[in-house]
């Protein structure tokens, strides 16, 4: 039989599907609990607020798209900024709850992904970020879906 490549990522497709060659007892299969994830939230948000980060837009996703409950977008002034903001993040989530998010972009710090699974935080020059404005495309239609926060 030949083996069949898929270029998806594996958590989109159920476990045990061939196309992923992953078996069912190798899959995550529990959720992490509401509260853990509104707690994660809340420590994303006050850890940018304590790093100054600017115009902080909290998008919620749940019952709109599977791959988070909450996607951040926050702006930093200048690339060391948002290299900053991103690496402490990251640390404070490994130490709170034990498992350190994906980083994606550190090197040039235009634009800083950090991936905590049920939270998703953009980190943006200024500049980058009115260029993608990830704000307007992930709004389902809705401008009351974005809840800004207090920023500098």
């Amino acid at each position: 039989m030949p083996t069949r490549t898929c270029i998806l990522p594996a958590c989109l497709f159920p476990p045990g599907d061939p196309l992923t060659d992953r078996p069912a007892d190798q899959a995550e299969t529990r959720a992490p609990p509401l509260a853990d994830v509104e707690e994660l939230h809340r420590l994303v948000l006050q850890s940018l607020d304590d790093d100054q980060a600017q115009e902080v837009v909290s998008i919620p996703l749940t019952g709109k798209s599977s791959i988070a409950d909450h996607m951040v977008i926050a702006s930093g002034r200048s690339t060391r900024q948002v290299a900053s903001m991103a690496v402490k993040l990251s640390d404070k989530i490994k130490a709170r709850f034990g498992k350190a998010p994906r980083l994606e972009g550190l090197p040039a710090a235009d634009w800083v992904l950090i991936d905590a699974d049920d939270v998703i935080v953009h980190i943006f020059r200024p500049e980058v970020r009115n260029f993608y404005n990830l704000e307007r495309m992930w709004a389902f239609g809705d401008d009351s879906n974005a809840s800004a926060s207090a920023s500098g």
